[in-house]
């Protein structure tokens, strides 16, 4: 008997199969082109006991020299321009390859959803409403003619009238945030954990603190409004190799004129006594220091953040002075208000004397 055979139904093509064609040779870029687009490179050195600043040309104070991750130079963090007050997180550039950065773009769009503008009136019209307009024009009183002292009252901000001017202003202050990673914020933040709105109150300042006259909270008002629809402060931000981030007049500005309210994070003196943060702004000296609070805009702030402070220990450093912030009491919360002190000029940098209270601050290293 014939053995049982297992027959197999083959449904495959008969064509035969072609082999596949060698893989092409990859083709690889230069190293040099690599380089010039990557951010940065690390080269790993066998020593750093040959790194000296560039600045004073001195090796001392091994653990105070930063090393820059692009040209791998060193620089002491009080050597620097304005000087590094505590050891940056990540990686770090120094000031001559932080000016060779990409400008992130910001579109219009992204403009109006960063600054949370109502309105995009900025956008295809002069700056100022009709009812902003007449808001401006002094009232006539009626009443006796006698001779007073005239009282210095604060003044609205004329926003600059070209559209597109106003963006560049925008652009640059929202470069200036997304840099040092913060949000914006045109208001005073209270935050879980931290000091309540509550503890905010004038009256537990030491001594007292001046009221804000009826019409001066009328012309804060009329800047809140422009600011919603994107008019704001002749201002610009921009980066300097020795201040860093600053302020500087894209118009005239007058003596007296409202610039911005001092914003961030609302905390207790007590809370932040360690802190090294270089921008903290005193909100209330109270009787009983554990009730004291400050702004810290580490983490959310305006333009006002990145005005830059004087130095006081000099002629030179007081002459620059332009501006001061000062402690309002402002239906019952206490509020700090960047205000010119003089006319500004167009071109002009921002300045103002950190030691405006406590005389704490130290600003002999300030340019």
């Amino acid at each position: 008997m014939a053995p049982a055979r297992k027959f197999i139904r083959f449904s495959g093509s008969s064509r035969r199969t072609v082999p596949p064609s060698p893989p092409q040779p990859r083709k690889y870029k230069a190293i040099a082109e690599v380089l010039a687009k990557a951010r940065y490179a690390v080269v790993e050195r066998e020593s750093y006991s040959d790194v000296i600043c560039e600045q004073c040309r001195s090796g001392d104070r091994a653990e105070e020299l930063l090393l820059c991750d692009k040209c791998d130079k060193g620089f002491h963090m009080n050597c620097l321009r304005p000087i590094v007050v505590k050891l940056p997180i990540g990686s770090w550039l120094c000031p001559k390859c932080c000016e060779q950065r990409r400008v992130r773009k910001f579109s219009q769009k992204k403009i109006i959803d960063f600054f949370r503008i109502q309105k995009t009136t900025f956008v295809d019209e002069k700056c100022g409403s009709p009812q902003a307009q007449d808001a401006r024009k002094r009232r006539k009183r009626s009443g006796p003619l006698v001779m007073q002292k005239k009282k210095r009252r604060l003044l609205p901000f004329t926003p600059v009238e070209d559209p597109s001017e106003r963006l560049k202003e925008m652009r640059s202050l929202a470069y200036a945030l997304t840099t040092l990673k913060m949000e914006f914020s045109d208001d005073l933040t209270y935050l879980p954990g931290w000091a309540p709105r509550s503890a905010n109150q004038a009256k537990l300042e030491k001594g007292g603190m001046q009221v804000l006259p009826k019409e001066d909270i009328e012309t804060l008002e009329q800047c809140r409004a422009m600011s919603k629809r994107g008019e704001w402060p002749p201002l610009s931000v921009v980066f300097d190799s020795c201040e860093g981030f600053t302020v500087e007049a894209d118009g005239p500005i007058k003596d007296m004129t409202f610039i911005a309210e001092y914003t961030g994070d609302v905390d207790y003196l007590k809370n932040r006594e360690k802190d090294d943060c270089d921008s903290m702004m005193t909100l209330l000296l109270a009787n009983d220091p554990s009730r004291s609070l400050v702004i810290c805009p580490d983490k959310r702030g305006n333009i006002a953040r990145f005005v830059n402070g004087i130095n006081n220990h000099t002629v030179d450093g007081k002459k620059k002075q332009n501006c001061k912030c000062v402690r309002y009491n402002v239906n019952g919360e206490c509020k700090v208000f960047l205000v010119a002190t003089r006319d500004i000029a167009k071109g002009e940098r921002l300045y103002y004397d950190y030691n405006g209270y406590e005389h704490e601050y130290p600003t002999h290293h300030f340019i």
